[in-house]
């Protein structure tokens, strides 16, 4: 079967059988056309002549015109729908599309924020209303450990073991690991939970660490706004979260000389290249550091 009339077929089936919109056959309709008038501008080929350096050839000359990663990657997508419909019907032997990998998007570099505004958010909490003791543990801990915000609001009695200086934590897939908190964290915990947690409690008992009025635990949302309205108090004027703090947690470690597996592990990353993000962090304010100070930096 020729390509053109392979076209045709596909697009039936996507429209007839599959129930594809409009919008998702147009956009086949473009990428598939764009690909096989490249490849092949008469459609006289034969679906058996395609093979996989076409589709190779096909995204460099995306890249060389320019498409962006995102483009690229949505006309492989087409490719690879149209390449495993071909199969199915039996038009070819093998499912070409599948051997050719996506285009690599960079991931975007995660806002961090500086030693000082750490010290600044983290001194915050002055008072010894038993709201700012709770929050300046919170924080404390967050940065000491590098918490996901679930992780610290979910933060159990029985996980603390402040003679040790350790907190097991419940991580993403049920996954445990042991993170040391420092002394800084241990001491904010120690005058919460002598000081501020008993208030909070008043009667019964709670599992969780981290409490707001009535006892219950502490949310997600109310945690939010207590990191901004500290932020604020902090003279920090960018939108700051949680996460951000456990972005700065790990990007501080790395540049203070701390090894990739460890702080991997620490974070609970599965894989290790979603903490190789943090030294492209350092690397890129490390960089922006030589062009402000450097004396030969062309800013000068």
């Amino acid at each position: 079967m020729q390509l053109l009339d392979a076209l045709h077929s596909f697009l039936v089936y996507a429209r007839v059988e599959k129930g594809l919109s409009k919008h998702t056959i147009d956009a086949y309709t473009r990428d598939l056309k764009q690909f096989l008038h490249q490849y092949d501008e008469n459609g006289t080929h034969d679906v058996s002549d395609l093979k996989t350096a076409d589709i190779i050839t096909f995204l460099i000359e995306q890249s060389q015109a320019g498409r962006s990663l995102a483009t690229q990657a949505r006309r492989l997508v087409s490719i690879r729908q149209f390449t495993r419909f071909l199969k199915q019907e039996g038009l070819t032997s093998d499912d070409i599309g599948q051997k050719v990998d996506a285009p690599k998007r960079q991931r975007p570099l995660p806002n961090v924020l500086s030693r000082e505004e750490v010290e600044r958010l983290l001194t915050s909490p002055k008072s010894q209303k038993k709201s700012d003791i709770r929050d300046k543990a919170m924080l404390e801990v967050l940065y000491a450990c590098g918490l996901r915000v679930s992780e610290l609001v979910t933060l159990e009695m029985a996980s603390l073991n402040l003679e040790r200086g350790v907190v097991r934590v419940l991580g993403k897939g049920g996954k445990i690991r042991l993170v040391p908190l420092g002394r800084f964290a241990i001491e904010a915990l120690e005058q919460y939970l002598s000081l501020s947690r008993p208030a909070y409690i008043k009667t019964g008992v709670s599992p969780f660490v981290f409490l707001r009025a009535g006892g219950d635990k502490m949310s997600r949302q109310a945690f939010f706004k207590r990191i901004r309205l500290h932020a604020r108090n902090a003279g920090i004027t960018w939108d700051i979260s949680p996460h951000k703090l456990r972005h700065s947690f790990a990007t501080h470690l790395l540049g203070g000389g701390a090894d990739l597996r460890s702080v991997q592990m620490m974070l609970g990353h599965a894989d290790l290249s979603t903490t190789e993000i943090y030294t492209h962090v350092e690397s890129s304010q490390l960089a922006d550091f030589i062009e402000r100070h450097h004396p030969r930096s062309t800013s000068k």
